[in-house]
């Protein structure tokens, strides 16, 4: 079984963490545009700007948090 508000957590940190260094990284050094691109679509404000970051940390945050949960949940039904 897996707990599910631990792994929601991690799944909601991690992808916030992930976000952050790839906007900047695109900021830096160019790197990863149109990933910020394709992300920023679907996030509203995330971009490769110090405030665009912080907005898709919590974007990704948020959809990490939601999707580890539906995840865990899905998976403890499954394994019994």
């Amino acid at each position: 079984m897996i707990n599910i508000k631990a792994f929601a957590l991690t799944c909601g940190i991690f992808w916030a963490a992930s976000l952050i260094l790839i906007a900047a990284l695109t900021m830096k050094a160019g790197l990863g545009l149109s990933f910020v691109n394709m992300v920023s679509e679907v996030y509203l404000g995330y971009g490769p700007t110090p405030v665009g970051a912080v907005i898709g940390a919590v974007w990704g945050f948020l959809d990490g948090l939601v999707c580890g949960a539906i995840f865990a949940w899905l998976y403890n039904k499954i394994a019994g």
